[in-house]
C-alpha cells in the first residue's frame, strides 16, 4: 500500500480551464475536504501509522458505537470514515484528533494519485467490454459480435483461465497515476487536476501525493 499523506474528496465534474500561454486545459474538479481528523493510529498503539479522516455530513442514521466514536474525537459525524496510512511516524507531526485536513494540502504543479470507483456499466459483451473487432457487418456473414471459437477441442478441453469473455463491466476501484494539480481554490474546497479520474460526478474519490513520479517529472516540477 502507498502511503501518502491525502484526503477524501468528491468529483464535481470536468471542465477547462486557460494556460498563461492561451492553450486550454481540460481538468477534473474535485472538492476536496474539509475532512476532520477523527483518529490517529500509531506504530507504538496500533502497528502503523495512518491518519483517520472524516468526509461529508451525516445528520442521521449514525449508529450509537459510531457516535460515540465521533464523539470522542469531538467531531459531528460523517458519511464516509476512511484511513490513509503514512510511511513514516514523523508524518503524524503537526495533526491533532478534532483537527482538519484541507485543500491546502496540495499546491499548483504538485503531482497526485487520484482514487476511485470506476463507473459500473453492468454485464457487457465482449466487443463493448475489451474492444473486439467483431465480425464483417454484410455479405451475409451471420457473425457480428458474438463470443466465437474460445479455445480447442481435445487439447487443452478447456479453456484457459483469464479468457476475454463478456460479463461485468466497471465498478472496480482504479487509481490513475501522476496527475498535475493546476490550481487551488481553498476558499472554497476546490483542487483542479489535469485529465480525468476514475468515477460518475458525485462520486468519492481519495487524493493522495504521488508515489512514482519519474525522472522527467521531477525535473519538469523543479524548473516550476
Amino acid at each position: 500500500m502507498a502511503r501518502k499523506e491525502g484526503l477524501l474528496g468528491r468529483k464535481v465534474g470536468m471542465t477547462q480551464v486557460f494556460a498563461d500561454d492561451g492553450s486550454h486545459v481540460p481538468v477534473t474538479v474535485i472538492e476536496a475536504g474539509p475532512c476532520p481528523v477523527v483518529g490517529i493510529r500509531t506504530m507504538d498503539s496500533h502497528g502503523y501509522n495512518a491518519l483517520q479522516l472524516g468526509f461529508g455530513e451525516k445528520k442521521k442514521g449514525v449508529s450509537k458505537p459510531a457516535a460515540g466514536h465521533f464523539k470522542k474525537a469531538n467531531v459531528a459525524p460523517t458519511r464516509v470514515l476512511r484511513e490513509v496510512r503514512l510511511e513514516k511516524g514523523e508524518m503524524l507531526q503537526g495533526y491533532e484528533v478534532g483537527g482538519t485536513v484541507t485543500a491546502e494540502l496540495f499546491k499548483p504543479g504538485d503531482f497526485v494519485d487520484v482514487i476511485g470507483v470506476s463507473k459500473g456499466k453492468g454485464f457487457q459483451g465482449g466487443v463493448k467490454r475489451f474492444g473486439w473487432s467483431g465480425g464483417d457487418a454484410t455479405h451475409g456473414s451471420m457473425f457480428h459480435r458474438a463470443p466465437g471459437s474460445i479455445g480447442a477441442s481435445s487439447d487443452p478441453s478447456r479453456v484457459w483461465p483469464g479468457h476475454h469473455l463478456p460479463g461485468r463491466m466497471g465498478g472496480v476501484r482504479r487509481t490513475v497515476l501522476n496527475l498535475v494539480v493546476v490550481r487551488v481554490l481553498p476558499e472554497q474546497n476546490l483542487v483542479l487536476v489535469r485529465g480525468a479520474v476514475p468515477g460518475p460526478n458525485g462520486s468519492v474519490v481519495m487524493v493522495r501525493k504521488s508515489v512514482k513520479i519519474t525522472k522527467a517529472q521531477q525535473k519538469a516540477a523543479e524548473k516550476k
